[in-house]
C-alpha cells in the first residue's frame, strides 16, 4: 500500500509542476499578444515597473523601467494596422520555488511588409517571471535575433527619378 501512495503523490506532483508550466507559458502568450497588439496598458500591468532587459534594440545596454519599451508602443506597434501572428517554439520553463520563473523559446513573427508580402522574423528569448500577490509580472528578459519592430532596410538611389519630378530619388532594397 506504501508504493500506491508514493506513486500517486509523484503523479499529483508532476501534474501540479505541469500546470504552474503551463501557467508560466500563458502569461508570457498574453504578453506577447499585448506586444502584438500595440497595448502597451495591458503590456504594463503583465510586466513589474522596473523591469530590466537586454534586447537588439537597446543596442547591448541593459535598459531598466517602461520608458524605452514605451516609445516603440507609441511610434511603431500601435501605428501597425497589419495583422501579426506569433508562434512560440519550443517552450523551456524552469521553475524556481513556487513564486518564480525562468522561460527560453524561440518566437517566430509573421507579418505583412510594406509592400503586401509575408514575412516572419526569429528571436530568441529569455523571460523571468515573479509572482507577487498571486500575479506573475515579468521582471528580466533577454531577446536575441530580430527587433520587434522590422527594421527599414537601407534606402539606395534608383537612379530613375530626378530632383525635378515629384516622386523620390530613393527606394528600399
Amino acid at each position: 500500500a506504501q508504493e500506491s501512495t508514493e506513486s500517486s503523490n509523484t503523479t499529483i506532483e508532476d501534474e501540479d509542476v505541469k500546470a504552474r508550466k503551463q501557467e508560466i507559458i500563458k502569461v508570457t502568450e498574453q504578453l506577447i499578444e499585448a506586444i502584438n497588439n500595440g497595448d502597451f496598458e495591458a503590456y504594463t500591468k503583465i510586466c513589474d515597473p522596473g523591469l530590466t532587459a537586454f534586447e537588439p534594440e537597446a543596442l547591448g545596454n541593459l535598459v531598466e523601467g517602461m520608458d524605452f519599451h514605451r516609445f516603440y508602443f507609441e511610434n511603431a506597434l500601435s501605428k501597425s494596422n497589419k495583422p501579426i501572428h506569433t508562434i512560440i517554439l519550443n517552450p523551456h520553463v524552469h521553475l524556481v520555488g513556487d513564486d518564480a520563473a525562468c522561460i527560453a523559446y524561440i518566437r517566430l513573427t509573421q507579418y505583412m511588409d510594406g509592400s503586401g508580402m509575408p514575412k516572419t522574423m526569429q528571436s530568441e528569448e529569455t523571460r523571468v517571471w515573479h509572482r507577487r500577490d498571486g500575479k506573475w509580472q515579468n521582471v528580466h528578459f533577454h531577446r536575441s535575433g530580430s527587433p520587434t519592430v522590422p527594421i527599414k532596410p537601407p534606402c539606395i538611389p534608383n537612379g530613375k527619378e530626378n530632383f525635378s519630378g515629384g516622386t523620390s530619388l530613393w527606394q528600399n532594397i
